[in-house]
């Protein structure tokens, strides 16, 4: 076997997961995607992780992970799986462009933004299309924009683009907010910041960019058009498991299920973080899934001893 084990994910949940099985003096590969960044690296400032009383902006704190992980041992590739395969009496993991053997596998490969699939979304990603504030929201300087949504992403994300946005107007298809009373309160507050309730976006028009949305009312039918240079879409997100439909049963949204100790249906993988079936999908919950990850693995090498 090439190693002890193998983490798929460069997030919360595959560091902290690399820094305890790595400290367990268990041989380690970390296997980060090039093409899909981790939720907590395009977060500008995460305020609810502890120890950090002023905020920390979501790059800096990976970094930290990061460094921490490769104090310890942890080996780094950035390259993308394609599929797992079992490899008696351990399992392969395969990317595109080599194999790796290990006697376990613990993945952590997060969750992306959902698309609307809605017209003019692919056509004008890139050209005012947008599901990430923190990268794309210096682009649209004294422009107006829309955000899509009402949970606790969408309202940050809506906050951060006042910074440079001339207005933000928040669709939601609810005619109450979602996202943490605190969140809500600054977004009320915020006179840069619009609401429509009860609206979905049917589509996204333009011609060599976005220029406007139009606005559906959810109760009445009734359509509006809406005039903007950006449309930042928060509608939730889906898990980075396509690579595991021939390895792993996922549940009906393509979530990994586990038992209490991150443990999969199939011996030897793990799951933890934002790809696995749970209740909180923060930060502080994907560490602490890759810390019981690592440690569950770790157990499980003993019992085979």
């Amino acid at each position: 076997m090439d190693y002890d084990v193998i983490i798929i994910g460069g997030g919360p949940a595959g560091l902290t997961a690399g820094i305890y099985a790595s400290r367990a003096r268990l041989k380690t590969l970390l296997i980060e995607s090039y093409s899909v960044a981790c939720q907590a690296v395009t977060t500008d400032h995460i305020e609810n992780y502890p120890g950090f009383p002023e905020g920390i902006n979501g790059f800096e704190l990976i970094e930290k992970f990061k460094k921490q992980a490769e104090k310890f041992g942890t080996e780094f590739i950035v390259s993308e799986v394609k599929s797992i395969k079992e490899n008696k009496p351990g399992w392969q993991v395969i990317t595109d462009d080599k194999s790796y053997s290990s006697r376990a596998v613990i993945i952590a490969s997060g969750a992306s933004p959902k698309k609307l699939n809605i017209s003019g979304e692919d056509k004008f990603r890139g050209k005012g299309v947008s599901y990430c504030a923190t990268c794309d929201g210096a682009l649209f300087k004294d422009k107006e924009v829309v955000v899509i949504g009402g949970g606790d992403t969408a309202l940050e994300e809506a906050l951060f683009l006042t910074k440079f946005a001339k207005k933000v107007t928040v669709v939601h298809r609810r005619d109450a907010l979602r996202g943490t009373k605190i969140l809500q309160e600054r977004a009320f507050s915020n006179k840069k910041i619009e609401f429509v309730w009860d609206a979905v976006i049917s589509e996204i028009t333009g011609v060599a960019k976005v220029s406007a949305v139009k606005v559906k009312n959810v109760k009445t039918g009734a359509e509006t058009e809406l005039l903007c240079g950006g449309v930042f879409i928060f509608v939730g997100y889906a898990p980075n498991t396509g690579f595991l439909k021939d390895a792993l049963p996922l549940d009906e949204g393509g979530y990994i299920t586990t038992d209490d100790n991150c443990l999969t249906s199939k011996p030897g993988i793990f799951a933890c973080g934002d790809c696995r079936k749970k209740l909180l999908k923060q930060v502080i919950t994907a560490c602490g899934d890759g810390a019981l990850a690592a440690f569950a693995c770790q157990h499980y090498f003993e019992s085979k001893a």
